[in-house]
């Protein structure tokens, strides 16, 4: 591989105004700008490779891109999205997110790790590979979409009516991080993810606050509903909701124990003196990934302004997310919480589902893990942190689990990536390493070596 990592840093100022391009480009999900814009860039960068690739529309949202070039006996299917998380709070960046800045060898820019730098140093590994070693020795797939950062809404229902197109012997997700020690990292799968509103509403329009004594606080109303969903020690009390939670399995606590949790570099770099409930080690990350979450995302009533305004707000809302683990599904989550307000006398409180994804877990054994962690030793002269699950979520599930393909994800990423933060950034130095891990997983998954 000495002449495909010599075309890369040949390559190197090229693929990273490149890179820069794709975050000039705004493509806020959430707001629905530049979608189109983004996606044509995208697809304009895959024909440049020689791929046959189309952008298929979806229904009210925007295009999925779907590709497929080479031959083999294996294929590799590449997952990234092009939407990227709204740039707020502005005032918080050092730079504008959509103007890329490089500074001591960071490339900041809304988008950058989450998650153009994968989707692009996928695309420059190939390159790369077809520039020095000729034609890839498997098929790759490419499927990129425009919605993850909004659940994902259309991918399920056109997972299952493409699954043809789909069908591969591996998927390398969408992104993956070095760790607080400089570790490269693999996951094996993640967390489903139920989000929703609650709402409640009192008089027909805000009072004086003088009227609180006769009048209704729906803010207050939704703070009653709320304390009846967790407990001081951040157990879930929803009804039935923990009774579908299950214990990892003797395999997979092997993976927690062998994981170097640096926990003492995690709680310092979010400012924390300790866990919930005091856990260390083992325990703090077993609760991190096989437990649920139940978390206020957001709160709404009233006068949130500079200043006082004696108000009773006429309605209140909260935005809330339910972390699932797996054989916890969205809809019985909901189901639940739902049964759960109805047996406490809150019928008044409006639940507004807003998006959802199931968990996803692939074995450690499937060639494609096997592949990729060799190819991180390769790349990175060590082995790889493996995690069973990530905390997050994402569509896995319908585009690899429910369609019978094994799947990990890695990335260009590091543990202060600021990622859905101000100042999103990455290294360059570990976007041309996950470059060549890409270029290496190619060569070992479609050789079988």
């Amino acid at each position: 591989m000495e002449i495909f990592n010599a075309y890369i840093e040949a390559n190197a100022e090229r693929f990273i105004e490149e890179l820069k391009q794709l975050c000039r480009q705004p493509s806020v999900a959430a707001q629905g700008i530049g979608l189109e814009e983004m996606a044509e860039l995208v697809r304009t960068k895959l024909k440049k490779l020689g791929v046959e690739v189309r952008l298929m529309p979806v229904d009210d949202g925007p295009p999925v891109i779907y590709g497929q070039l080479g031959e083999g006996k294996r294929t590799l299917l590449f997952y990234n999205h092009y939407d990227v998380q709204p740039p707020d709070p502005l005032d918080l960046w050092e730079s504008e997110p959509f103007s890329p800045q490089i500074r001591e060898g960071k490339l900041y820019a809304r988008g950058v790790a989450d998650n153009k730098g994968d989707l692009l140093a996928r695309l420059h590994a190939v390159e790369a590979y077809q520039a020095t070693l000729g034609e890839l020795p498997l098929t790759i797939r490419w499927f990129f979409e425009g919605e993850e950062e909004v659940g994902s809404p259309h991918l399920a229902t056109f997972a299952a009516e493409h699954a043809d197109l789909l069908a591969a012997d591996g998927c390398m997700w969408e992104a993956g991080r070095k760790d607080e020690s400089e570790r490269p990292t693999i996951a094996l799968g993640l967390k489903g993810i139920m989000y929703l509103e609650l709402r409640a509403h009192g008089a027909a329009s805000d009072l004086h606050s003088s009227l609180a004594t006769i009048v209704p606080n729906p803010a207050w109303r939704l703070v009653w509903a709320l304390s009846t969903f967790k407990d001081e020690n951040d157990n879930i009390l929803v009804d039935g909701l923990m009774d579908h939670v299950t214990e990892p399995t003797a395999a997979e606590l092997e993976m927690l124990a062998a994981i170097p949790f640096e926990e003492e570099k995690v709680r310092a770099r979010f400012g924390i003196p300790h866990f919930i409930r005091g856990l260390t080690g083992v325990q703090a990350l077993k609760k991190h990934l096989y437990e649920p979450t139940c978390t206020i995302c957001g709160f709404k009533a009233g006068y949130l302004e500079q200043g006082t305004k004696t108000v009773l707000p006429s309605t209140a809302m909260v935005k809330l997310d339910f972390r699932l683990v797996p054989n916890l599904e969205p809809d019985l989550v909901l189901e639940l919480l739902r049964q759960h307000l109805r047996k406490r006398g809150f019928t008044d409180i409006e639940v507004v589902p807003m998006s959802k994804e199931h968990s996803a877990k692939t074995m450690f054994d499937t060639p494609i893990v096997k592949a990729a962690i060799s190819a991180a030793k390769v790349v990175y002269g060590q082995n790889p942190v493996v995690y069973p699950l990530m905390a997050g979520s994402g569509p896995m599930y319908p585009l690899t689990q429910a369609l019978g393909t094994p799947a990990f994800s890695a990335g260009v990423g590091y543990a202060d990536s600021n990622v859905h933060a101000p100042n999103e950034n990455i290294r360059l130095e570990d976007y041309f390493e996950g470059i060549r891990f890409v270029g290496e997983l190619i060569r070992q998954f479609g050789t079988g070596n």
